[in-house]
């Protein structure tokens, strides 16, 4: 058994190819084989949402704080709040993050394929975010 402490973990800017605008990645934990899992707190600020991107085993989100929005590709924009899971299957094309006026924080966990837990894809323009 292994306790990590929280705080223990540096924090990362998410990086500008990945995101727009200010994006805060706490790591909670990696995969440990024979497991695939990882997990990170994700902090966006006001406005700031990740680009289109897949997961080849899906995703799990779980909001914490604050609003934001999470769209999958050819779908609705939708709005999610505190408490609430969002399920991406695996190969769906998607983003998510803030509302253009609050920040959101949430956890995201994600399992990796052959090494990887995402593919990134272009960013999400501002017509499309405000939307």
């Amino acid at each position: 058994m292994t306790v990590s402490r929280g705080g223990t973990q540096a924090s990362a800017k998410g990086p500008a190819q990945n995101f727009t605008g200010a994006v805060r990645v706490d790591p909670l934990f990696a995969p440990r084989e024979p497991s695939r899992v990882s997990g990170a707190y994700v902090t966006f600020e006001p406005g700031a949402r990740s680009a289109w991107h897949t997961h080849p085993l899906g995703q799990t989100l779980v909001v914490t704080a604050g609003t934001g929005w999470v769209q999958q590709e050819g779908g609705a924009r939708q709005e999610i709040r505190p408490g609430d899971v969002v399920w991406t299957p695996p190969g769906v094309r998607h983003w998510h993050g803030a509302t253009a006026t609050t920040g959101m924080t949430h956890m995201a966990i994600q399992e990796s394929l052959a090494g990887r837990n995402v593919e990134w894809m272009e960013k999400v323009g501002d017509g499309s975010y405000g939307r």
